[in-house]
C-alpha cells in the first residue's frame, strides 16, 4: 500500500509560478513511476508529466517548456514546478505512482487526493 498526498495548490495569478509536492510513503517498489495528472471541472483526468528510469522525463505538449518534473527518491518526493501559469492551467492536480511508464490514468495504481490550482487571468 502507497499513501500520496500533494501540497502546494492554490490561486495564482497568470504568469505567475507554483511548486506542487507529493509526499509518498510505503512500498517503495510501486514508485518505480510517478506522474502528475490534472483535471479541469467537467473534464476528464489527462496526463501532465512523467517521470521514470526508463522514460526520464516527459510532458504533455500543453505545459512543455513551462512545467518542470522532479523527484528525490531519498525523501520519496515528488515535485512539479509550475512557471508561465495559464487560465487554463486551473485543474486540481493529482499525483500517481505505478509500476510501468504510462499516459493512461487507468494504468496507475495509487492516487493523492489532489490539490486545487486556480490561475486567474
Amino acid at each position: 500500500q502507497v499513501q500520496l498526498v500533494e501540497s502546494g495548490g492554490g490561486l495564482v495569478q497568470a504568469g505567475d509560478s507554483l511548486k506542487l509536492s507529493c509526499t509518498a510513503s510505503g512500498r517503495s517498489d510501486s514508485l518505480y513511476v510517478m506522474a502528475w495528472f490534472r483535471q479541469a471541472p467537467g473534464k476528464e483526468r489527462e496526463f501532465v508529466a512523467i517521470i521514470s528510469r526508463d522514460v526520464g522525463r516527459i510532458y504533455a505538449d500543453s505545459v512543455k517548456g513551462r512545467f518542470t518534473i522532479s523527484r528525490d527518491n531519498a525523501k520519496n518526493t515528488l515535485s512539479l514546478q509550475m512557471t508561465s501559469l495559464k487560465p487554463e492551467d486551473t485543474a486540481v492536480y493529482f499525483c500517481a505512482s505505478g509500476f510501468g511508464p504510462s499516459y493512461r490514468s487507468q494504468d496507475y495504481t495509487n492516487w493523492g487526493q489532489g490539490t486545487q490550482v486556480t490561475v486567474s487571468s
